[in-house]
């Protein structure tokens, strides 16, 4: 019975061995992946005109605001916490940036969602408050800016300010 066991053992092993042999090599890997975003992204220098003229209209009404400005796949590039700023704003400046550069569009579109009741629950993980906005070059998003501290109307009129230097 051993030798019955061996020998079907030994058949199979061989029989797999020449099937590998026969397998078609796998293809080669393509030489550069494109990434699935916009290769174009917001660069420092923009980033720090995009948080200084954000910066210069809250102090022009009297606010202290956090501002972080993203990347268009979602990576920091900029985050300013102005003087008296309360430390829960850091996380939520970042969540609307995030918001806004993972969804393609404002923090304030789920914001008038949840007002209007026609939030859709695929939606989660968006910050539904406005002072997310989108950053636009040539009519591609480069990156976001991500803005709290005040109401969020402060917020978002902050956030406007520093898309509006980009331009």
């Amino acid at each position: 019975m051993k030798k019955t066991s061996a020998a079907i053992l030994a058949g199979l092993f061989l029989a797999s061995g020449s099937a590998l042999a026969q397998t078609a090599p796998a293809p080669a890997a393509p030489a550069a992946v494109q990434p699935p975003y916009s290769a174009r992204v917001v660069t420092l220098a923009e980033a720090k005109t995009i948080a200084a003229a954000a910066e210069a209209e809250a102090r022009k009404n009297g606010w202290t605001m956090v501002i972080v400005v993203l990347e268009s796949n979602g990576q920091p590039v900029l985050s300013e916490k102005m003087d008296g700023t309360q430390y829960g704003s850091n996380e939520v400046a970042l969540k609307k940036a995030q918001t806004s550069a993972n969804f393609r569009r404002p923090s304030s579109y789920f914001q008038d969602a949840v007002k209007s009741g026609t939030l859709n629950s695929i939606f989660t993980g968006a910050t539904a408050v406005e002072g997310g906005e989108l950053l636009l070059v040539d009519g591609k998003i480069v990156g976001a800016i991500g803005v709290s501290g005040g109401s969020a109307v402060q917020d978002g009129i902050v956030a406007r300010a520093g898309v509006a230097a980009l331009k």
